[in-house]
């Protein structure tokens, strides 16, 4: 009897062991299975940062109207106080402590009073509930932060194809190339035209003078007077190799006078007293 309990024993402890050692594989192997998949499907869900929330599902399922202005202030760094006082209440329920993340709904319009679409605009929080990052869906909708475009200035008016004709008794005093306070304003008010006109390569001021007095006299005149218009215009931001002035005295007449009293002629000539600007166009 003694011998087979003593043989029993040293069996009774190896099955003892074996059993041990398949109980602790098996627990090992549950574990690993239980864990691994959690653990990847965490990260997968910090980090996509496409995980998006059903729109269905939002609280507000109409979405928002949100100034575009105010959306810009956004930035990384943010507190959910911050943002929340920034955009209000996220729409897909999220509370305040523990949240990771939180999910809006925006509407904007394509044009004032037009038709409208929807954006989803998510913010990424880390631990400490500071934004760390945000994204749209779709993405083109990141456009909307976009600086506005300025507004397309004015396609420049092309120089009149006539001369623009200043009368010289307006310009300037009887026998005289200094221009009058009104002479300047006339000035003035053919800078924008003249400074912005487009396709202009020169721009010819021309002076011409009533056939009274000497050829001579009046051509100096003339060319004083033209000078004088071209000054002005340089001083108002024309560019001065683009102008070219030029005196004709009394030549190209508009008018014919034939009157004996030297005043009424010299009314009827005054059409033929003037400064006449006219433009060069770049050959296109």
């Amino acid at each position: 009897m003694q011998s087979t309990s003593t043989t029993q024993v040293p069996l009774l402890r190896s099955l003892g062991l074996s059993l041990a050692a398949l109980l602790l594989g098996a627990c090992a192997s549950h574990g690993e299975q239980r864990t691994t998949p959690s653990t990847a499907t965490a990260d997968t869900a910090d980090t996509d940062a496409a995980n998006f929330p059903d729109p269905r599902k939002a609280t507000l399922k109409e979405g928002l109207f949100v100034d575009v202005d105010t959306l810009r202030l956004f930035a990384r760094g943010m507190s959910k106080r911050q943002l929340y006082a920034l955009l209000g209440t996220p729409h897909f329920g999220e509370g305040m402590w523990g949240v990771r993340e939180w999910n809006y709904l925006f509407n904007f319009r394509s044009s004032p009073g037009g038709d409208y679409f929807t954006c989803q605009f998510k913010v990424d929080f880390d631990g400490k509930g500071i934004a760390q990052a945000a994204h749209w869906k779709p993405q083109a909708c990141a456009a909307v932060l976009d600086p506005p475009r300025p507004p397309t200035p004015p396609a420049p008016a092309p120089m009149p194809s006539e001369p623009l004709r200043l009368a010289a008794d307006a310009m300037f005093a009887f026998d005289s190339a200094v221009l009058t306070p009104e002479g300047r304003r006339n000035v003035d008010a053919l800078l924008h035209q003249v400074r912005d006109a487009s396709r202009v390569q020169t721009i010819q001021v021309i002076g011409y003078t009533d056939r009274i007095g000497s050829d001579r006299y009046n051509l100096v005149l003339s060319q004083r007077r033209a000078e004088a218009v071209r000054d002005a215009l340089v001083a108002g931001g024309v560019p001065a190799a683009a102008i070219v002035a030029e005196g004709r005295g009394k030549a190209d007449p508009l008018v014919q006078c034939d009157q004996a009293q030297r005043n009424a002629l010299i009314v009827c000539l005054a059409p033929n007293r003037r400064v006449e600007l006219s433009g060069k166009a770049l050959p296109r």
